[in-house]
């Protein structure tokens, strides 16, 4: 798969700009704050409905403008895709995927495929398990649009509950937190048996990936932390029962302590947990190895590559490293962000857009 056009109108710093990509390697470079970042930042948001860089979708709008679009046409093995969001000031967003529009973002799934990698990816590997589980919702859905669903209630349903928790009548609390755990332990298990498979299927990938970056210097083993079994039915089970004995833990406490919601990703190299003992170096390598993966997995379940963008991202390794990465992504499409342009580095043929204040120069 690769995108081949990608049209913004108001968006960040773009008043209307149109990019037209190569299937290869595509170098967006500039000085900082032109608006590299957003060109791409459009590109993963149109795969997945996800900015890595904002919350609120008002924010992606263009100073002084009351809407903002992007849209990209793409081409798979299956054909032709577009899609489109448009963003308004005073109104919820619309999604239009190949020309039919829709109202739900979950829709943008299984059309446009892309990995996304910056330097604050790094927070995969230096930070809380919230950044892992992210990186994992994110890389399932665009798999599975059944797991985004399941998430999503999910997160109602415990939200619900802990709400319930903070209740001052404990007996209201005891007599209705039973209706609330069954519905939670359904859609537990849905989202933690797909974790499971995902990274049984992700972990070999890494491995395979961080050997080829350091020349098999290094060992990267990535797992799930959790108690769980591994059948969707014992699953449930298992949250069921976790619910139940935590329970008089939960009221006191005023929120949940079982369930995906707290579960992490395991990430070693050499047998050390990276995150304490790995230099910057080594964090950076399995933070972009998690990311080499990814494509792998994408390319596995579907039968070609996604779209791989790498902001501001070959910064952060050596030049070796860099070398390394360039040649384990030949054959997928590209986007590269950067200030310049090291000729040096790109041995293959690539396609280069220069920014200056939100336009191709």
């Amino acid at each position: 798969m690769f995108v081949k056009k990608l049209n913004l109108k108001n968006f960040r710093n773009y008043e209307r700009e149109e990019f037209d990509f190569s299937d290869g390697l595509n170098i967006i470079c500039g000085r900082n704050a032109q608006g590299k970042t957003n060109a791409v930042e459009a590109v993963f948001l149109l795969a997945t409905g996800y900015s890595p860089k904002v919350k609120r979708d008002k924010q992606v709008i263009r100073y002084g403008e009351r809407s903002a679009e992007i849209s990209a046409e793409a081409i798979t093995s299956y054909g032709a895709v577009s899609a489109k969001i448009e963003y308004f000031a005073d109104a919820n967003k619309s999604v239009t995927v190949n020309g039919q529009e829709t109202k739900k973002v979950s829709d943008l799934l299984g059309n446009l495929f892309a990995v996304f990698f910056n330097p604050g990816e790094l927070k995969l590997v230096q930070e809380s398990p919230e950044d892992r589980r992210r990186f994992l919702d994110i890389s399932i859905s665009q798999l599975n649009k059944q797991y985004f669903s399941a998430l999503s209630v999910y997160k109602k349903i415990l939200n619900q509950r802990n709400n319930l928790l903070k209740n001052p009548d404990k007996s209201v609390i005891f007599d209705t937190l039973p209706v609330w755990d069954e519905q939670l332990s359904v859609y537990a298990a849905d989202i933690i048996g797909a974790r499971r498979d995902y990274v049984k299927k992700l972990a070999p990938f890494c491995k395979e990936a961080h050997s080829f970056i350091t020349d098999g210097k290094e060992d990267l083993e990535v797992s799930l932390v959790g108690k769980y079994a591994d059948t969707k039915e014992e699953i449930y089970e298992n949250i069921k029962t976790a619910l139940a004995v935590n329970m008089e833990k939960d009221v006191i406490l005023g929120y949940t302590t079982v369930g995906p919601h707290r579960e992490d990703l395991k990430i070693t190299v050499s047998g050390e947990d990276v995150k304490n003992y790995g230099s910057q170096g080594q964090q950076r390598t399995a933070a972009i190895s998690l990311k080499l993966a990814e494509l792998n997995v994408y390319k596995e379940h579907f039968g070609e590559y996604p779209v791989l963008i790498l902001d501001d991202a070959m910064s952060e390794l050596d030049l070796y490293r860099q070398k390394r990465l360039l040649k384990a992504i030949d054959g997928v499409q590209t986007i590269v962000t950067c200030t310049h342009v090291d000729q040096s580095l790109y041995d293959a043929d690539y396609k280069t857009f220069k920014i200056d204040g939100g336009k191709i120069v």
